[in-house]
């Protein structure tokens, strides 16, 4: 537990920092295709969604299992343990709402469960509504806007699947959310970077039934 309560102070202690990037300043503006789009990950009620999980943050190390699972219309059900099963966090949270069902007293701080909240809040959403669009020659990119910040979604024109969502400021990037994907149903790798703190997380689909 003593390293779950270091994690937790040095996000306590950093947090506040910044830096400042324009997302699509390398892209030009393009006529509006679609006024919204649909994230297929994490959508399915039927499935438990397990991925490996690796948190880093400056320099320590957290791993154990990642598991989603959507509950009703407009909710999932998070849980984090350590490789042995042993409960970390658990957590119900939708676009507007969250309940903490349980949580290890080392991480049982109000800014680092706000920070996980929000992370684990931009990568189960699935509905976006689209207000700009822009484009290079490998992307078509989705502005949304989120509360007095933005999402921006990058669809690869080759695959048509969403690589990259980056929620930001009108200044600079906040988080960016990477995916790799062969398919609609999951995600094979996410990678979850902060850009104001050296945090990330990274999240590799487990295979259940090749274990």
């Amino acid at each position: 537990m003593k390293l779950l309560l270091r994690i937790s102070s040095i996000l306590v202690l950093v947090l506040s920092s910044c830096s400042a990037n324009k997302v699509v300043q390398d892209y030009k503006s393009a006529p509006l295709e679609k006024t919204s789009l649909e994230v297929p990950y994490f959508s399915n009620p039927a499935m438990d969604y397990v991925y490996k999980a690796n948190i880093t943050v400056y320099g320590n190390e957290l791993t154990g299992i990642f598991i989603a699972k959507k509950i009703n219309d407009t909710t999932h059900r998070v849980v984090f343990t350590t490789e042995f099963g042993n409960k970390l966090m658990d957590f119900e949270i939708s676009e507007t709402d969250f309940k903490v069902n349980f949580i290890q007293e080392e991480l049982d701080r109000k800014i680092v469960i706000n920070t996980l909240i929000n992370d684990f809040r931009l990568l189960l959403r699935s509905h976006y509504t689209i207000s700009e669009q822009f484009e290079n020659n490998e992307n078509n990119v989705y502005k949304a806007l989120d509360k007095d910040k933005m999402n921006y979604l990058f669809v690869s024109k080759t695959t048509n699947k969403i690589n990259r969502v980056v929620h930001a400021s009108k200044r600079k990037e906040i988080i960016n959310l990477i995916y790799t994907s062969e398919n609609d149903i999951f995600a094979e790798k996410i990678v979850i970077q902060h850009q104001n703190i050296k945090l990330k997380i990274e999240l590799n689909y487990f295979n259940q039934q090749a274990n």
